[in-house]
């Protein structure tokens, strides 16, 4: 499957309009500060790009960013710029045609950016044998990922790295394709499918699964959409399962609990994220409103603490006494609501 996998992105896809699905492309609208960056990425880099829209989480300036399975560098480009001169971009890939397109302009971008040095470099290799190539544990504040860990075989394998790799308190940010159901052998074996990010994609439940295995104990949901698998023949094949583009953000904090728990914490967001002076969006289920309290899990308020996001909030509170489980904490499915089911929000934990 990684032979079909590169050859595919290699070879017969050449831009984004060869793709059969809207599984890799979005048409969510971009921030103005993205929108900026991304104006100053090469043509032939945009052009051969295919994931499902920009990943990328706020207060980046001086992170060192890992981009699993980069391609041709879009991203990256995007995020030199964000994280700044003093930050760095690692971009991993596995298929050389991408990494040649990538690699072509570097120096372009380096002098379109005005830096004395390149802060971006790309390496060939698997997600799933990140531990062979030369990467230091808990060397990276963030790692993000496009619409391709569904493309990896072994995904507790990529999750797994993923934690190692992460400095305490660093943060996996990604988008990916998830189902609502384990997809069948005859769907994950087929190379057009695989190659379209839908062979490859898993069960919601069984991410969760593998993400608390790897460490990750308490994955939250950022957004997500449905996928739609438009035309015959790919849209018979793989009904009825229904497809989703998620974003989801996984903490390296080990003193996460299972659950969320009531402490009788409280934060207050600041308003000094600039691209977020209103409020601040940590997942699908805690929007902060600048200057008001909000109650929250002893989880989400270790996010918000043990985390680059800490000088935007303000804390009260302590571990002094627990009240039980956070009102509202719920285990549906977490995708999008109106489609199959939602999750039970209440006092706004999940």
């Amino acid at each position: 499957m990684r032979d079909a996998v590169q050859h595919y992105y290699g070879e017969v896809v050449q831009q984004t309009a060869d793709l059969k699905t809207s599984a890799c492309t979005t048409d969510q609208p971009m921030p103005p500060a993205l929108r900026a960056a991304l104006a100053q990425v090469h043509p032939e880099v945009l052009t051969r790009y295919y994931g499902c829209g920009l990943v990328c989480p706020p207060v980046l300036q001086g992170l060192r960013v890992l981009d699993l399975g980069s391609g041709s560098g879009r991203d990256c480009y995007v995020l030199a710029q964000l994280v700044g001169e003093t930050g760095e971009v690692v971009g991993v890939d596995m298929t050389p045609a991408q990494l040649a397109v990538a690699n072509t302009h570097l120096e372009w971008h380096r002098a379109r950016f005005g830096y004395a040095r390149s802060n971006v470099q790309f390496l060939e290799g698997y997600l799933e044998q990140l531990e062979d190539l030369p990467l230091a544990a808990g060397s990276f504040d963030l790692i993000i990922s496009n619409c391709v860990i569904n493309l990896a075989t072994d995904k507790a394998a990529v999750l797994a790295n993923a934690w190692r790799l992460l400095k305490p308190g660093g943060e996996f940010y990604f988008a990916d394709i998830y189902a609502d159901r384990r997809v069948p052998a005859a769907v994950a074996s087929d190379p057009v499918l695989y190659g379209e990010c839908l062979g490859g994609a898993l069960y919601w439940n069984d991410f969760l699964a593998l993400a608390r295995d790897a460490g990750f104990r308490d994955p939250r949901l950022v957004e997500d959409r449905p996928v739609q698998v438009a035309g015959e023949p790919l849209a018979a094949r793989v009904a009825p399962i229904q497809f989703f583009s998620a974003t989801w953000r996984l903490f390296k904090l080990p003193a996460l609990e299972p659950a969320c728990e009531d402490y009788g914490q409280a934060v207050v967001y600041r308003g000094s994220v600039s691209e977020a002076a209103a409020s601040f969006t940590l997942d699908k289920h805690h929007v902060f409103t600048t200057g008001k309290m909000h109650l929250v899990c002893g989880n989400t308020w270790r996010m918000l603490h043990d985390t680059r996001l800490r000088p935007h909030f303000d804390f009260y509170g302590n571990w002094d006494t627990h009240y039980g489980i956070f009102e509202g904490c719920g285990t549906l499915m977490p995708f999008t609501a109106g489609t199959v089911g939602s999750v039970a929000s209440g006092g706004g934990c999940c």
